[in-house]
């Protein structure tokens, strides 16, 4: 019989619309017929010359009807509200012309006759339809996966016919936490509530989840992937409401759970003022521009309509990138700003200098920096050179070419550093307070200010695409320390409040951002094992789908991360941003430091280097000896020229 079914529904659309007419033809007639015989309770109607010619009349007229109406364009497996009105007024129309020709020929039919037809045919048109749809929906599921929706508001509501018109999934339920809705049934579906998924994972193997609430706040989001976390269940999520609307998703595209909802962390609104108040009308300049806190520092300022945006970075293919989309978004927008794509070194003071003066930059954010630890620590000098000097050239550049703000991306590795990198950045801070001292003094009016934060979501090395790919391939996920902690928070809510800070900044001013609580890694880990529908594979769990191994803390790399340096810190007039008074280097020693440490760079004299590090008031105490790749080779060459000299000897 299935197969039968399936034959009829893969004929060409002619066919099934010629044999759908037939069917109906058969309908109309059998409504006729039993519509006299039951008001009659006999079968002489049949012998009637006189009902032959009324049905002559109304069944021609009945099919035009029905023609008209679109009955036959309605696809029947997705049979809807169209559909059901045209068969009502179809209906109508058959029964009227019924009356009309009854009363016409004089061929006399009882009174309710016209009210058991229209029933008839409306129960035998309609019910055909709704069966034929019922069957294909079972046939549709059998080779399909359940899959259930949590949410059965309007999103939900929109997902399910969009998944069952694929050929994957069929949703074989919603789940709603609003008792209202539980126990009725939506598009077909039930509505159940959260503790029925048991069943459904038992009786249907259901697999995976979709969360259909892109309205809901991530604190709500975090509490239901807790209750999701712990069963044999692949969580899948929509996007939210605020990308539906600007264009950038739509409601049916699915994706994996969003790693801010493990969080929970749900972003401050951004006032209005303090995101203006260095951008709008202005010349902007973003050096490191092809960043991932760079490029979108970029996107978040030409939200501000700047005057020009000079994008300064010196890798040309994320130049090339971020121009591309930038230019892009300013021309689906309308926008009116002059973007600026210049490739250059922040280790280049003439050509930063020349640049900001060429273009009237009036705020500069320096996002330009190299921030992977470990790298910074096998390529010292450059970590230096570029952190170091290329802050304080691009700072004095500012000062030279006038410029009102000028506002560095910091990092909590600065704070108590343990590494090189960390160390750079604590020292560009130290630079930026010590030039800072020059507009106290009247010496230039260029206002400096700085904004510590944590790790940012998505960002070049973050840990959250890498686990991903991982769990993707099997694993194991490469994990350095199970007990290493770190603050996060999404690259556009950074962005932000980069962006608010240095609205406050009135000179030397030290920004700190609230980063909420910091999360361990390895439960992130487990987390995203869950919800992808596997087990962590361990000791205790032998069988499980996903290792998580531990290879040990990288050179320089700490197990948490800080903040704050001393205790002195006050509350800014926006709840996410704070302010803190960190030991200070005065200018005069801050410039004999920095000569110092650029002979020393240049004779690449790394024990002068690490030494100077340690003597700055940086905080720096290093985990690990000198890891400079080339520095160590040339040891290990020396060493083993002066074996070969004995040797020789």
């Amino acid at each position: 019989m299935d197969s039968l079914f399936n034959s009829v529904l893969r004929a060409p659309r002619s066919k099934k619309r010629f044999l759908t007419l037939i069917i109906d033809t058969l309908f109309i007639v059998s409504a006729f017929w039993l519509s006299l015989i039951v008001r009659l309770d006999s079968i002489e109607p049949l012998f009637e010359i006189g009902n032959w010619l009324l049905l002559s009349i109304v069944l021609p007229c009945s099919l035009f009807a029905f023609v008209n109406l679109g009955l036959y364009r309605a696809v029947l497996r997705y049979v809807g509200a169209h559909a059901v009105g045209a068969i009502v007024i179809g209906t109508l129309i058959s029964t009227v012309v019924l009356v009309l020709a009854s009363f016409f020929t004089n061929v006399d039919v009882p009174r309710t006759m016209p009210v058991i037809y229209a029933w008839l045919l409306i129960l035998a048109v309609g019910g055909s339809r709704i069966m034929v749809r019922a069957m294909v929906g079972r046939l549709a599921t059998v080779n399909k996966t359940p899959v259930v929706i949590y949410g059965a508001g309007s999103a939900g509501r929109q997902l399910a016919p969009a998944i069952g018109a694929g050929d994957e999934y069929y949703v074989s339920a919603f789940i709603d936490d609003d008792k209202s809705k539980q126990g009725a049934i939506l598009q077909g579906i039930p509505v159940i509530a959260f503790d029925g998924i048991f069943s459904l994972i038992e009786r249907k193997k259901v697999k995976k989840i979709l969360l259909a609430m892109p309205s809901e706040n991530r604190a709500r989001r975090k509490e239901i992937l807790a209750q999701l976390e712990n069963l044999p269940l692949e969580v899948m999520t929509i996007p939210g409401m605020v990308d539906v609307v600007e264009g950038r998703a739509t409601l049916d595209e699915i994706k994996d759970v969003e790693i801010e909802d493990l969080l929970g962390r749900d972003p401050v609104a951004p006032k209005q003022d303090l995101l203006n108040a260095n951008i709008k009308n202005k010349s902007v300049m973003v050096t490191g521009a092809g960043g991932s806190i760079g490029s979108e520092l970029c996107r978040q300022i030409i939200k501000q309509s700047p005057s020009k945006l000079v994008l300064f970075e010196l890798t040309e293919f994320a130049l090339y990138s971020i121009e591309k989309e930038l230019n892009e978004t300013i021309k689906s927008q309308g926008l009116d700003i002059e973007l600026i794509p210049i490739m250059g070194s922040v280790q280049h003071i003439n050509r930063l200098e020349t640049c900001m003066i060429a273009f009237g930059v009036q705020t500069v954010y320096h996002a330009a920096a190299y921030k992977h630890v470990p790298l910074v620590e096998h390529n010292v000098v450059e970590g230096v050179r570029n952190n170091v000097f290329g802050t304080y050239y691009s700072a004095k550049a500012a000062i030279n070419a006038k410029v009102e703000t000028f506002v560095l991306v910091s990092t909590d590795k600065a704070v108590r550093p343990t590494n090189v990198m960390g160390t750079t950045k604590r020292m560009a801070e130290l630079c930026l307070q010590g030039l800072a001292q020059g507009k106290e003094n009247g010496k230039h009016k260029t206002r400096f200010c700085m904004v510590r934060f944590g790790n940012v979501l998505g960002s070049s090395g973050s840990v959250v695409p890498l686990f991903r790919r991982q769990i993707k391939e099997g694993g194991p996920i490469t994990l350095t320390h199970p007990d290493i902690t770190r603050f996060f928070m999404t690259i556009p809510e950074a962005a932000q409040l980069v962006i608010q800070a240095g609205a406050m900044g009135k000179g030397g001013d030290v920004f700190v951002l609230d980063m909420g609580e910091s999360v361990k890694i390895k439960d992130l880990a487990t987390k995203m094992v869950h919800l992808s529908g596997l087990e962590v594979k361990s000791e205790s769990n032998p069988h499980g789908d996903i290792e998580i191994l531990c290879t040990g803390l990288r050179p320089g790399e700490k197990l948490y991360e800080e903040l704050l340096i001393g205790e002195n810190v006050e509350q800014t007039s926006h709840q996410r941003i704070m302010t803190a008074t960190e030991v200070m280097l005065p200018l005069a020693e801050l410039n004999v430091f920095l000569e110092a440490l650029d002979i020393a760079c240049h004779n690449f004299e790394h024990e002068k280097i690490r030494q100077l590090l340690l003597d700055a008031p940086t905080g720096f105490n290093p985990t690990d000896g000198i890891c400079d790749l080339v520095w160590n080779a040339k040891k290990a060459q020396v060493s083993f020229d002066e074996r070969n000299v004995v040797s020789f000897k």
